[in-house]
């Protein structure tokens, strides 16, 4: 499902911080998820790039507080993938944000519900080690909100 290596550097400490290679055909979030669960990573952060065949983007309606899912089939580069790790019901909770862009040079993005790696996706994963970073749904906004 992927690959990783620890980065070897004391300056981080005590965070710890990875290298991770989600492998070709893998989907991108069950993989972070079950990488957060093998380490018990309960605080950190995503970035990364790589190149996917499908996506599915959630926005959230703040009028309704209804979550809209569009789902994107092509290939795509990604620019950016940022986010960060926390726990909800004892589990992991990845936010992660998504910009993708397209055979015609625009883009499409935002937050990532599941992504279908074609190519590659190479990710840096912090973990905060010493941080436990816990979620809430608050009912104001529709979202889980970080509750320390």
């Amino acid at each position: 499902m992927y690959t990783y290596q620890k980065v070897k550097d004391q300056a981080l400490a005590p965070n710890v911080r990875y290298i991770l290679s989600i492998g070709n055909h893998r989907e991108i979030m069950e993989a972070l998820a079950d990488f957060c669960r093998m380490k018990s990573i309960t605080a950190g952060e995503i970035t990364g790039i790589g190149a996917i065949s499908e996506a599915t983007f959630r926005f959230l309606d703040p009028a309704t507080k209804q979550y809209v899912d569009k789902t994107f089939e092509e290939q795509m580069e990604i620019a950016n993938l940022t986010g960060n790790i926390s726990v909800k019901d004892e589990a992991p909770y990845l936010h992660v944000h998504l910009t993708c862009s397209r055979r015609d040079y625009t883009c499409v993005g935002g937050h990532l519900l599941k992504a279908r790696v074609n190519g590659a996706c190479e990710l840096f994963v912090t973990d905060f080690s010493l941080t436990h970073a816990g979620r809430k749904f608050d009912p104001e906004t529709g979202l889980n909100l970080y509750e320390f």
